[in-house]
């Protein structure tokens, strides 16, 4: 088994020296615009997955939220495959993930709830050069500090397999589900804006059914989170919803961002 998985997009994605991520994600999160919905750290996110300098502003409205919350020692994270085809979800062959901000152990205990699962293999191929998870990782690591990761990368899987793997780990207030997501690609500007809203709002409604891969390239950890949202009876958040138009970039073919918080009943 490999010791720690590396940094793929570091100096790309996002800043490579320690100093300046730190920094720029300090920033970021300074910047961030309140968020609505009641106090206290989310059971779930819905976050982007670009170079920080087009969806950071937008995933750090969601990563505000964690300020202070030192209970949450679990992080289980599900992101879509861009390079590498997976058969459902991969867990990583590495013990760590590797950041400039440093290591984050993988939780082999949480890894060992999923056992016996068709839908789940370990495929180190699949994490090696993958960003959707990765970007997650320095946000996390300035909110929460010390944390056991559990990196799912997701690909062909149904609703109920990424559903059922969350049942597994979900955990109680330990434990916070992070699913990395971009909405609408490539679309024009004002195309995308309508577009997006209507994803947005279908998330905000738990109707995983009107969500294509055309609206979120995330669509299937998203089917299943909002499935077990439905059945848990969370309340969804729209924390931001812009695209690359409004951060970074021109207007002509834009890709969407949103960032969502759930929460469990009180």
């Amino acid at each position: 088994m490999e010791r720690v998985r590396p940094a793929a997009v570091s100096g790309l994605f996002y800043p490579g020296d320690k100093a300046a991520l730190e920094a720029e994600v300090g920033r970021m999160l300074a910047a961030a615009v309140a968020a609505p919905g009641a106090p206290g750290p989310p059971k779930a996110l819905i976050v982007p997955h670009a170079g920080y300098v087009y969806s950071g502003p937008v995933a750090a409205s969601a990563y505000r939220l964690l300020k202070g919350a030192r209970g949450i020692t679990r992080v289980v994270l599900l992101g879509p495959v861009h390079h590498t085809p997976v058969r459902g979800l991969a867990l990583p062959a590495a013990d760590a993930f590797v950041t400039p901000l440093g290591e984050v152990p993988v939780d082999r205990e949480a890894a060992a709830r999923l056992e016996g699962l068709p839908q789940v293999t370990v495929n180190g191929a699949a994490h090696a050069p993958e960003h959707s998870l990765e970007v997650q990782l320095p946000f996390l690591q300035h909110q929460l500090g010390a944390f056991r990761l559990l990196p799912l990368a997701v690909g062909d899987a149904t609703p109920s397999e990424v559903a059922e793997c969350l049942e597994r780990v979900w955990g109680g207030p330990e434990t916070l589900i992070v699913v990395s997501s971009d909405l609408s690609h490539y679309l024009p500007y004002d195309v995308a804006r309508r577009v997006d809203r209507e994803t947005a709002d279908a998330i905000l409604g738990l109707k995983a059914h009107a969500i294509g891969h055309e609206h979120a390239c995330g669509a299937t950890p998203v089917w299943g989170l909002l499935q077990v949202a439905r059945r848990k009876g969370l309340k969804v958040d729209l924390l931001d919803l812009r695209n690359s138009g409004d951060t970074e970039g021109d207007r002509d073919r834009v890709v969407g961002y949103g960032a969502f918080a759930l929460r469990e009943a009180a």
